[in-house]
């Protein structure tokens, strides 16, 4: 199995996902992204530690609510912890055509 290559020069960004697609149309199901968040509750700063990570977001994907579309608001944090979730990120909105706006995520909790 061949291993991905990632440009070593790429800084990562915060970037939010909208369900909207170029053409206005409304991303479905309507629950897209809390199911995408909830696939990437994983992706933790201290996933070694509790059992029950599944039942909380990572603070580096959350769901929201933005201009009155659901989003998915990323953290450029999880580039350093997982670098095929945040490309992963980036790509599931390619591929489903969706608002891709760069953006200060959460930036009041940075630390």
């Amino acid at each position: 199995m061949a291993t991905p290559r990632f440009d070593t020069s790429f800084s990562p960004t915060d970037f939010i996902i909208q369900g909207v697609t170029s053409k206005g149309h409304l991303f479905r199901p309507s629950d897209w992204a809390d199911r995408l968040c909830g696939i990437l509750s994983r992706f933790h700063p201290d996933a070694s530690t509790g059992h029950d990570r599944h039942l909380q977001y990572s603070p580096y994907v959350q769901p929201a609510l933005i201009e009155g579309l659901r989003s998915v608001l990323v953290d450029a944090r999880l580039y350093a912890l997982e670098p095929m979730a945040y490309h992963f990120l980036h790509s599931f909105a390619r591929d489903n055509d969706l608002r891709v706006i760069d953006a200060c995520v959460l930036q009041s909790s940075k630390k």
